[in-house]
Formats: C-alpha cells, structure tokens, sequence
C-alpha cells in the first residue's frame, strides 16, 4: 500500500541518517532524518534520531523541540526522555531535566543512563545555587566560579554565558565579557541580553555614547528589558551629577562642589571608571578646602578602583608633598614616571627628590627656633639664650640619657650658628643643599666648627667656672658648700653687680627661663 512505502522510504532515510552520524556527518544526517519525518511524521524514532544530531551541532534548542516531539508521541519512550533531560541539562537548566528525567526512571528504575544523567541535572542545579548565593553576596568572584562550573554541564547554557559575562563586567574584566557576547551577538547581532551587557562593558569603561547607543537598541527590541531601563537611567544620572560637580568647581563653588561629586559617588558603586574620577575630583577640591587628609585618602580610593590613573597619583604627590611626606610623594611620582616617561614627569619626579633629600638634613632655622627671615642679631639672641640652657655644664648632675641629649642638642645649637651666620653657608641652606657636602659650590672641605668654642666667643672660656668660683666664696660665710652648676643657675638672674654685664645687643640681666 502507499502507507506501507512510505515507511519503507523513511526506513531507508533513517538508515541513510544513521550511516551519516556514524561519519559524523551530522548535518547531511538530519537532511535524511528529515526527509524520513516528512515520510513518516508520527515515528518518534526519527524526532529522536535528528534530535541527537542537533545536540552534535550544538543546536541544544532545536535538539530539545524534536525530543519533546518525540516523547509526546511516544510517551513510553525512555531514550527519548533521556534526549530531553540531556537538552536541558545542555541548556543550563538543571531543574526541568531533574524533573522530566525522574518521571522517565518511572518507567524504567534501574536505567543506569538516566541515574547518571539525573547526577549531571542535580550537579548542575547545586552550582546555579551557589552562583545565586554569592551574588545576593555581590561576590562576583565566586559567582563567575559557580558558572565556569556550570557550564561545564551546560554547553549551551547561553543565559548562563551572558550572566558569566555579566558578572565579568562588575569585576572590571571587560574585554573577557565583551569576548563571550561578541561570540553570541555572531549567531544572533539583535540578541537583547547580549546586547545589554556589550552596553554595559562600555558604561563601566567611560565609554557613554556608546553604552547608550546600546541601551536605547535593547530598548527598541525589548521595551521592558529592566536591567537596560535601570542602567540607562543611572548613567544619565551619574553624567548629570558629575557635569554638575564640574560646574560648580570651576565657578569656585567647592563646598557644592564637594556635596554633588559625594551624591555621584552614590549612584553606582559598580562604576569605577567613573568613580575614580570623581574621587579624585573630590580630592581636588579636599585640597582647596585645607582638606588635606581627605584629599589623599581619596587619591587612594581613587587608585583602588584604577591603579594606573596618573592624575590621581599626580593629585596625591602634591598633597603628600603638602604634608610634607616626601618620601610617599617620591613613590607616586615615580609610578606615574614608569607609566609615563614625559618630561614634565621627570621633572616632577626630581623636584619630589630634592625636597625629600632636603628634608632629610638638618633645619638650623628651627633648631635655634627662629624664623627662615631672621636677621644676624636675633640669630645670635636665640643661640645665646639657648646654649646656656643646652649648655653640658649646667647638666652635670643629670642622668647619662639627658646629659646626651643636652649634649647632642648643644651641639646641634652650634651648628646652626655656624651655618646661618656664615652668608654663604646660609644660602646653600636655604637652596637645600648640604653645607657638608664637600662637593658644594665654594667649599673643599667639611664645614667643621668647635660648639665650646662658639660659647666661649660670647661668654669667655671659663664662664661657668667663675660662675661657681664667684658663687663660693659668698657662700663661705654662711658655711654653704659650692653648689653643682645645675643647681646655681635655676632661676638665678645675673645682675652687672655679680660680674655679669649682660650680652652684646641686650639691656640688664639674664633670666633663665624653662
């Protein structure tokens, strides 16, 4: 009969189909299997056979239609329930093969195929699980794990890919994201979701035209994407909030400014292109305001989430440099000089040296307690009222830690006496240069001084000596011994009626002060 042929035809398709998947020739397989369903179309054999094909291809949705098929017109058919579990499994939906595989063990309990089938389904459901976990976390990191794990199950899961991608994105890896959705918009250059994350790469990279030429398309395809709608509507936000932020900086409206650069900081904290900008904005503008020590932990904030932003290295050298922490400024400095050999950075970088180096010397001006623009004489007073209080004679009594250290800073007083009144030492000093360094212009040697000797040239060799002699013998009528040089000059005044005169350049006497 005509039925009985066409079956006889479709048999022999089916075995053209069979002959070609042995060759693993898939695709010219499904054209016989084809040809056999066009024969034949109520034989589930052949759904299943072209089924198979399909998955070989990696055509899982197609692969899952005729499985489907195949099982509604042979609901006993255990290979064909196999094929459908196997598709969702494919397809990254472990649930619904967890399901359609446990009705099939129904029929046949013991079929070793579906029970490692059914173990690959449950696998899979407990990675999506804990992806779904560490994203509520917004642990990325681990969510792109769980997937990588997934899909290992799911070699077509596409949903699965685009959240992989996604998620990618928020971790600032985006060329690794725009590689998976590129892949997918090749097959399918108008697919929503794919094109939402390509948008989404471009918004995180500052790339605004493009990532809203992006949106707007995933709009015009899908009016009700959320997630499109939802970032679309951020970006413009967060443009608005910054132009703003701008605006007001310039017009020398830094506390505004401050305020709206700290609402943008809000907006999206995914967005560290963006937010790096903006904390380093923020710390110009810390900066303007005497905010120092916000201005550089923004600087740092700002390299966290870019650590190759030079303007933020730029901003936080000027600001260490401010606060006098050159050795962080030299550091900074020379990042940006690594990653960007310009001159002007050069010569950053070597200024940032200098006043490094010269803060590592000696300031004589605070030593003596005076100001850079004091005159001669008021260099003098201040070493003469200073020296008889650091003075190693007056302390002779005192511990061998604070003999030290009135040693060291007698010393020290000396020194700097010697340099500032010496013209041109003091403006080698001034210029940061080392008045030891015998390398310095107009000196062979070290700059060498003797502290005693530079007392003495004010109050003669034996000042303390006569002190005490003068001192003991008006102390021998009442039959006191002399006492220590500490103890004779605690808030004694000298009078010219005792011996001493007063300073050159000073009226009266002397009061030793504390």
């Amino acid at each position: 009969s005509h039925k009985k042929e066409r079956y006889r035809l479709a048999e022999r398709k089916k075995a053209e189909g069979n002959e070609a998947y042995r060759n693993k020739e898939y695709r010219d397989a499904i054209q016989h299997y084809t040809q056999a369903i066009d024969l034949c179309p109520d034989c589930a054999a052949y759904y299943s056979n072209r089924s198979a094909c399909y998955m070989m291809i990696g055509k899982y949705r197609d692969a899952l239609n005729d499985a489907q098929k195949a099982v509604n017109l042979d609901t006993t058919f255990v290979k064909g329930w196999l094929r459908v579990g196997k598709c969702h499994v494919a397809l990254g939906d472990g649930g619904a093969a967890v399901s359609v595989l446990k009705q099939a063990q129904e029929l046949e309990p013991n079929n070793t195929a579906l029970i490692q089938e059914i173990a690959s389904a449950e696998a899979l459901q407990k990675c999506v699980e804990e992806c779904n976990k560490a994203v509520e976390k917004k642990d990325y990191r681990t969510a792109v794990f769980h997937l990588d794990q997934a899909l290992r199950y799911a070699l077509g899961g596409l949903e699965l890919r685009i959240s992989k991608a996604e998620y990618l994105s928020f971790l600032g890896r985006h060329s690794d994201a725009e590689d998976i959705v590129n892949d997918i918009l090749m097959g399918d250059n108008n697919h929503a979701d794919a094109l939402y994350v390509r948008g989404l790469c471009r918004y995180y990279q500052d790339n605004q035209d493009a990532a809203f030429q992006h949106f707007q398309k995933v709009l015009r395809l899908v009016p009700d994407h959320n997630k499109a709608k939802e970032t679309y509507k951020r970006a413009k936000l967060l443009i608005l909030k910054k132009e703003q932020g701008n605006t007001a900086f310039k017009m020398g409206d830094f506390a505004r400014a401050m305020e709206i650069y700290s609402e943008a900081l809000e907006i999206d904290e995914r967005n560290k292109s963006t937010n790096s900008k903006l904390y380093c904005n923020r710390a110009t503008v810390a900066s303007k305001l005497g905010k120092l020590h916000q201005a550089i932990a923004d600087c740092s904030t700002a390299l966290l989430l870019d650590d190759s932003y030079i303007k933020a290295y730029l901003r936080r050298a000027n600001t260490y440099q401010q606060t006098e922490q050159y050795e962080e400024a030299v550091r900074d400095l020379e990042k940006v000089y690594r990653i960007q050999r310009s001159q002007e950075h050069k010569r950053l970088l070597h200024e940032a040296k200098v006043q490094l180096k010269r803060s590592k010397r000696k300031d004589y001006y605070k030593i003596l307690g005076v100001s850079k623009t004091a005159s001669e004489d008021e260099i003098k007073k201040a070493y003469r009222k200073m020296a008889l209080l650091h003075h190693p004679d007056r302390h002779s009594s005192a511990s061998t830690a604070e003999k030290a250290e009135h040693e060291k800073k007698f010393k020290e007083l000396g020194e700097a006496y010697a340099v500032l009144t010496d013209p041109k030492k003091r403006a080698m000093h001034d210029r940061g240069q080392d008045v030891n360094d015998p390398e310095c212009a107009g000196f062979s040697s070290q700059t060498s001084f003797d502290p005693n000797q530079v007392f003495a040239e004010f109050f003669g060799p034996d000042f303390f000596a006569s002190q005490s002699h003068h001192y003991y013998e008006q102390s021998q009528g009442q039959g006191q011994p002399p006492p220590q040089p500490q103890q004779q000059f605690q808030g004694q005044q000298f009078q010219g009626q005792h011996g001493f005169q007063g300073f050159p350049g000073m009226s009266g006497g002397f009061q030793f002060g504390y």
